[in-house]
This record gives C-alpha cells, sequence and structure tokens, in this order.
C-alpha cells in the first residue's frame, strides 16, 4: 500500500510539474491535477492539503537536484571566473528542463512562509559558493554582488523563457560577458 501511495505521490508531482511548466502556477489547480492523474478530486486532496503544500513538496524534490547540477558545475570549475561562468551558463542550460521551468513557475509565485523558506535555503547554498567565488576574486562586496550577479541570470532565463529574437546560446554568452566583465571591475 505504501509503494502505491508513493507513485501516486510521485504522478502528482510529475503532473504539477508540467502544470507548471506549461502554465505557471495558476494552472496548478487540483482539478487539473486530478484529471492528469486520472484520480478523483478527493484524492488529491489525501496528499496536498493545499497547493502551497504541492508547491512546497516540489521544492523539497527539485530544487536540490537543480541546485546540484550547478554546484557539479561549478565544482568542475578551476578559477573563481570559471566558477562564476559555470554558474550562470548551468542555471541557463536547465532553462528548458521541467524541473527548472517548475522552479521558476515557483519562484515567481504568491507563496506561503514555508516554501518561501525552502527556496531560500536551496538558493542559499549557491549564493554562498558564489559568494566565495566573487571573495576569491578579491570583490570588497561579494554577497551584494552575488544577488546582483543572480539577478542578471534570473533576467536572462525569463528572457529565454519568452522564447524572444536571440538563441538561448546569445543570451548565456551574453550574460556570462556582462557578469564578468561586472565582476572584474
Amino acid at each position: 500500500m505504501a509503494e502505491h501511495r508513493t507513485m501516486q505521490r510521485g504522478a502528482l508531482l510529475d503532473a504539477a510539474r508540467s502544470l507548471l511548466s506549461e502554465g505557471g502556477t495558476e494552472a496548478l489547480t487540483f482539478p487539473a491535477l486530478a484529471e492528469r492523474t486520472g484520480l478523483a478530486r478527493s484524492s488529491v486532496y489525501e496528499y496536498f492539503r493545499s497547493r502551497a503544500a504541492v508547491v512546497e513538496e516540489l521544492c523539497a524534490v527539485d530544487f536540490p537536484v537543480w541546485a546540484a547540477e550547478v554546484e557539479n558545475a561549478m565544482q568542475r570549475a578551476e578559477t573563481p571566473e570559471a566558477k562564476i561562468e559555470a554558474y550562470v551558463r548551468r542555471q541557463l542550460d536547465l532553462v528548458g528542463d521541467r524541473r527548472h521551468r517548475a522552479v521558476v513557475a515557483i519562484s515567481a509565485s504568491e507563496l506561503d512562509a514555508g516554501a518561501r523558506e525552502k527556496i531560500r535555503a536551496a538558493h542559499g547554498g549557491l549564493i554562498a559558493m558564489i559568494v566565495e567565488a566573487l571573495g576569491d576574486l578579491g570583490h570588497a562586496q561579494p554577497r551584494l554582488a552575488a544577488m546582483l550577479l543572480q539577478g542578471s541570470v534570473d533576467a536572462a532565463v525569463r528572457r529565454i523563457e519568452l522564447g524572444v529574437a536571440e538563441e538561448p546560446g546569445v543570451i548565456a554568452d551574453t550574460a556570462v560577458a556582462m557578469v564578468l566583465r561586472g565582476v572584474s571591475g
């Protein structure tokens, strides 16, 4: 029975990822989850008490996976500049990934404090790594610079998600060049 519940919970999270990546947080509703999974709406409530609970669980499951990808790319880089480039590029490479799309949709949404705290904690680990790289470069305000750098990454993510005129590779190259020039200045 427990295994069956775990499978259904997994199916619900997978459906939630799809809904978020297709239509953002507005698309994530219990009727839509029920329809996608073939469960009765009342069954969805047995697993999650609210939309925020679904989002919170997605954060707990997906954020660490996504953060680990970025972290691995940074650990393979040998210089502080290369670490910063890896931090930017890996996040932008993951834009097409449904997990990342769900994370972006979640980040943009109105969340309860618990879910926001989980996201902040997961982001905190990445920010700490980038703060360290900026410190190694001799940056006077590494924490502030890290937040501004992430703002540039977020803007590039939105640009890629919009599917605007530029190719994702061009957006990534431009973001990397801007960030590296900015942090060296």
